[in-house]
Order: C-alpha cells, then structure tokens, then sequence
C-alpha cells in the first residue's frame, strides 16, 4: 500500500523527475488540509504503479512553495515528468480529484 513520500525543498526536484507526481502542499495548521489528507492518503494507495503521491509542507519548505505560486492550501499540483500539468486549489472530494487527475494518467 503506497503512502505519499514527504518532500521537501531539497528533495522535490529529484522526485518529480521522471513519470506522475500529485504533489499536495499542506501545513499543520490548516484545518482543510487536515481534511484532505485522508483523500490524497486514498488516491496515493489507490493508483499505486500509475503515479506517485508526495506531500510538501509550505511553513518548512516556503522556496518549493514559492516557485510554483502557491497562495492558498491545499493546493495540489499534479506534475508529468516534473512539468506542472493540473493545479487544484482548496478541499474537493474525491471523485472530483480523480475527475482532474486521471486524464494524465495515460
């Protein structure tokens, strides 16, 4: 069962290298993280072997979070071999995720 790889500032070019990559951009203090977070647990078990599922704290990691415009979190960024392909902003269930993501998946 996949779980999504904690990435940080130092780490996140590296991962995003090469396939898919749903990058969620979260802090600890953000209740609609908190509420996310089972969500992208899910996604990240569900589609194990189609893309990978990585989590980056914006208050520890701010120049990752910089780089790519995020204002508000969550934010999710889907990357395809490390390019920006679909950004998704706020808490949305599941199936809307899915809806968003699975079209890049092939």
């Amino acid at each position: 069962m996949a779980k999504p790889v904690v990435l940080t500032d130092t780490t996140f070019t590296t991962e995003l290298a090469k396939g898919v990559v749903l990058v969620d951009f979260w802090a600890a203090w953000c209740g609609p993280c908190k509420m996310i977070a089972p969500v992208v647990e899910q996604i990240a078990s569900e589609n194990e072997g189609k893309m990978r599922v990585g989590k980056l704290d914006v208050d520890q990691n701010g120049n990752t979070a910089m780089k790519y415009g995020v204002m508000s979190i969550p934010t999710l960024i889907l990357f395809k071999d490390g390019q920006p392909v679909e950004r998704l902003v706020g808490f949305m269930p599941k199936e809307r995720l899915m809806a968003k993501i699975t079209p890049h998946l092939n």
